[in-house]
């Protein structure tokens, strides 16, 4: 599968001082430097397509473009893997509603989110790999799964399959969560924890049997089925990524079941533990104080932003205003206060002279490599750029490089 087309980042001068990455890692439950050698691997979890491409999905990706960018300016070669969900329950359920073929509601839209994250100039990842096209991988790590014990069949002639928690004792390590949050959360979230014949509710599926009306692929002695969503990350992470990663990414309401399944599914594979060095979670995206979510039909979508005329690089800086790992609201105060922003930067980008444009370099370097402190790294821009339209400082080069610096660090064109 194709991703979307990449545009040029520019190179920036090196400053002083300049330490690693820091970021909050889940799992530690701290804030902790990412110390990659030469190379650094992410895997983020991408849509299941069924609907256009909302802010949620937007402030995400934006975060991780971030951790991209930032790891990019200190010469780090990334590897970077994103997936699409194109076959799970969520999307034949909408298939079925609209009376549509869900390969063609799958294609529509995967495309329109490769146009939105075009538009807000978000780098694409190196591979960008449906779970349609992993399946003879999937079918191989279930069968894996099976021989080692760590997975079984449900007796109950629907040829379903079920990872073992037994064969992860460290489950849960991730998330932090009591068994009774994991009870809840799995059947919030695509679980079935009162699945009768399961050995412990908290089981994953990791291959769903042929039923009536629903689409198949050859299991080899698994059986005619579909994959399960957890097993699909954790196959295309391994297969394009190797046994451990630098981070492993997506939203907070990923953390539980998705994240912390996946992680035990590679981890008991490979025997390589943990998973991933860090595991990153974006905060979630509200409307006008409520939770954004299809099911209070409140989404903000990307593309309809950007059909009435709004420049995507405003829609970025409001996402970016707050922090990301933070619950926060998208509301018409917060996309003027970006468009207002993007206005002011683009004004004093133009200017002849300003205050030292290495000194905001390695300011806004300093802001972000601290947990992605985007509020910080708007400030000093902002400061900036008041200072440059007063008519203070006398660096007739910092305009030039402070376009280049929010370009290639905060991935905003001006």
């Amino acid at each position: 599968m194709d991703a979307w087309t990449a545009h040029d980042v520019p190179t920036l001068p090196d400053t002083p001082g300049r330490g690693p990455l820091r970021l909050y890692d889940t799992a530690r439950a701290s804030v902790q430097p990412s110390t990659p050698s030469g190379s650094a691997s992410m895997y983020v979890c991408g849509i299941t397509p069924y609907d256009a491409t909302h802010l949620g999905h937007a402030a995400t990706m934006i975060t991780f473009d971030l951790v991209n960018r930032l790891w990019r300016d200190q010469g780090l070669d990334v590897r970077y893997v994103q997936n699409v969900t194109d076959i799970d329950d969520p999307l034949l359920e909408r298939a079925e509603r609209d009376g549509e073929d869900w390969i063609v509601l799958a294609m529509r839209e995967t495309a329109l989110f490769r146009e939105d994250m075009e538009a807000l100039r978000i780098i694409p990842p190196a591979h960008y790999v449906g779970a349609v096209e992993s399946i003879p991988s999937i079918v191989t790590h279930v069968r894996d799964l099976v021989a080692k014990g760590a997975a079984y069949r449900l007796e109950d002639g629907t040829g379903d399959v079920y990872f073992s928690l037994e064969a992860a004792p460290r489950f849960g390590y991730e998330s932090h969560l009591s068994r009774e949050e994991m009870l809840v959360l799995s059947a919030e979230r695509g679980g079935d924890p009162g699945r009768a014949g399961k050995r412990d509710p908290l089981d994953p599926l990791l291959w769903r049997g042929a039923r009536e009306g629903e689409p198949v692929w050859d299991g080899a002695d698994l059986g005619p089925g579909r994959p399960g969503w957890h097993i699909e990350c954790a196959t295309i992470a391994l297969n394009l990524l190797g046994d451990t990663i630098s981070v492993q990414g997506g939203g907070s309401d990923l953390l539980y079941p998705h994240h912390e399944c996946s992680a035990a599914h590679a981890e008991v594979l490979t025997g390589a533990e943990p998973f991933a060095e860090h595991y990153v979670h974006a905060g979630m995206i509200g409307l006008d104080g409520e939770k954004m979510s299809k099911s209070r039909g409140n989404l903000v979508f990307v593309s309809r932003l950007r059909g009435d005329g709004v420049d995507p690089m405003a829609v970025r800086l409001g996402l970016l205003s707050g922090h990301y790992r933070t619950d926060r609201d998208w509301t018409d105060d917060v996309l003027k206060a970006g468009q207002e922003r993007l206005a002011r930067w683009r004004e004093a980008a133009a200017a002849t002279s300003g205050p030292s444009g290495v000194g905001l370099l390695g300011a806004v370097r300093e802001a972000l490599g601290t947990d992605l402190d985007t509020p910080g790294a708007l400030a000093l821009v902002d400061a900036w750029s008041e200072a440059a339209l007063s008519g203070a400082g006398d660096d007739t080069e910092a305009p030039e490089l402070m376009a280049r610096t929010v370009n290639a660090l905060l991935g905003v064109r001006l």
